[in-house]
């Protein structure tokens, strides 16, 4: 049996190799300055195993995002982890939005410094502008789950539509955001989470 699966194990971790060797070339050099054969080099990988595994530098920057988003390789897309059922299933209004501020933090830690990669190549590249669309699109549904949540639990802010909860949510966990408070301002991700989580509550929750 272990004969069977180590092809897919080895398979598994080369891909690993590669997704972090790229991530931190990418962070580093940006977009444009990262190559297959640097990728390589860094995943002491052929640059053809790069090729056969992602193809095209557009395709590994969308692969090291969606790691980095999730945290691992695993095809299980985010809003279906166990943590979000939880936040699902909770309540409590507040337990939601610092749940949802925490998950975030943790996510942004990860995904933060490869997405401005992606927002900066944007402004030249087609399919980097397309990625961050997507990328942007995505935030905007998952933010916009987490608010169903609290309307369903009729704990907006009176007055306050879904559609601008959503809006308000996405600013202040924006990864641009976060990006500024923890890297220029110095602040820790304990710091930027109590912050953002006490900010979100007033902004969408009765006082």
């Amino acid at each position: 049996m272990d004969d069977v699966k180590s092809p897919k194990r080895r398979s598994a971790q080369t891909r690993s190799r590669i997704v972090n060797a790229a991530q931190g070339l990418f962070v580093v050099r940006g977009y444009a300055g990262t190559t297959f054969q640097q990728v390589a080099d860094a995943a002491e990988v052929s640059v053809q195993t790069v090729y056969f595994h992602y193809g095209t530098k557009s395709g590994l920057l969308k692969h090291v995002v969606d790691v980095a988003s999730a945290g691992d390789d695993e095809p299980v897309p985010l809003l279906e982890r166990p943590w979000f059922a939880a936040l699902q299933a909770s309540r409590d209004p507040r337990e939601v939005v610092r749940g949802w501020v925490h998950q975030s933090g943790v996510i942004l830690g990860r995904v933060a410094p490869v997405l401005a990669v992606v927002r900066d190549a944007a402004a030249t590249d087609a399919d980097m502008a397309a990625q961050w669309a997507v990328n942007s699109e995505q935030r905007h549904t998952a933010h916009g789950q987490v608010v169903a949540i609290l309307d369903r639990l009729h704990a907006l802010r009176p007055g306050l539509t879904a559609e601008r909860a959503t809006d308000i949510t996405v600013g202040l966990l924006s990864p641009d955001l976060f990006l500024v408070m923890t890297r220029e301002c110095g602040w820790t991700p304990a710091q930027w989470e109590n912050w953002s989580a006490d900010q979100l509550s007033h902004a969408l929750l009765p006082s």
